[in-house]
């Protein structure tokens, strides 16, 4: 493949590259230019823009996709392990962005795309959506006109004081654990629904994702709230998150726009400067913002990262 290819030629590319590279994990970076019939550089540029997509509020969501050393790695983030939930019009999109993407080099009829499409185009089917499905297979995909699970049973218990068992997903470290909360608030934001609870394990007030309770058992008791409740506003306030704090000139400023952070604080020196704490999902999530970011920022907290970022930086150039 040559010359310059425009966005939406790399977007249907990546549709088909990104199910086959989370199937297989890890692979050389020369087999997948020579599948997708494109130049290794072209793969690798890709693969970075890649490495900067999520889903909102992004630092806890992002695709974790990396080439080192002539070999591509992708992790799984555990969103993609789970049932996917789409509204009726997303569903729809998807399913036509995506068989488009099919007719692309590379692209496998029987490949971990091509079989969601199957999964994907009965679902819709089942809602009452006209498409081409040839498949009653829908295990993995629900297309969901409401809210998510447990939803109506958190806004309840918020209502009535009670105190509820969750087993809650925590993607800063990867593993479900236990926790005893009382709901005081129930919200929507940015595409998500949120509760606002008194967490008894931290002895403080915290906001958890709904799609990541995996369960919810009630005690039995009531814990009556000394206040009135509404959302955060802050409302990124997710547990067990890490924070770092960074310095970002004016040209890398558009970090306070895209991402949610506790705190921006004005510096005197140098001009223009501001001091920002955010939370981040995992260090290389921090590293591959602050290459992106190059001498426009600096990083305060952890100080040790800055040598994580001269590593990356230092392969990154050597593959050009």
């Amino acid at each position: 493949m040559s010359g310059r290819r425009g966005a939406e030629a790399r977007l249907g590319r990546l549709l088909v590259m990104l199910p086959w590279l989370m199937e297989v994990g890890e692979v050389p970076l020369a087999d997948v230019a020579a599948r997708y019939d494109m130049t290794e550089g072209e793969v690798q540029q890709d693969l970075e823009l890649v490495a900067m997509c999520g889903l909102p509020p992004f630092v806890d969501e992002m695709i974790d996709v990396f080439v080192d050393d002539g070999m591509v790695f992708v992790g799984v983030p555990r969103l993609f392990t789970r049932p996917l939930r789409l509204t009726a019009p997303e569903g729809f999109s998807l399913l036509a962005s995506a068989r488009a993407a099919m007719e692309l080099p590379g692209a496998d009829p029987d490949g971990p795309l091509g079989r969601g499409l199957r999964k994907l185009a009965a679902a819709l089917s089942d809602a009452g959506i006209a498409t081409t499905a040839s498949s009653d297979d829908t295990a993995g995909v629900a297309i969901d006109l409401a809210r998510p699970a447990m939803t109506d049973e958190l806004a309840e218990a918020a209502a009535t004081d009670a105190e509820v068992t969750i087993e809650y997903y925590s993607p800063a470290r990867d593993e479900v654990g236990e926790r005893l909360i009382v709901p005081r608030h129930v919200f929507a934001e940015s595409g998500n629904w949120y509760v606002v609870a008194d967490d008894d394990k931290s002895g403080q007030r915290r906001t958890f994702r709904i799609d990541r309770i995996e369960s919810l058992v009630p005690t039995g008791r009531t814990v009556e709230a000394a206040e009135t409740v509404g959302a955060p506003d802050r409302f990124f306030a997710d547990v067990d998150v890490p924070r770092a704090v960074i310095r970002l000139a004016p040209p890398a400023q558009w970090v306070l726009e895209q991402y949610p952070t506790d705190e921006v604080r004005a510096l005197d020196e140098p001009a223009g400067w501001v001091e920002v704490r955010l939370p981040v999902a995992t260090r290389r999530w921090l590293t591959r913002l602050l290459v992106r970011l190059g001498p426009h920022a600096e990083v305060i907290e952890p100080g040790d990262v800055a040598a994580d970022v001269r590593a990356v930086a230092e392969r990154m150039l050597a593959a050009y």
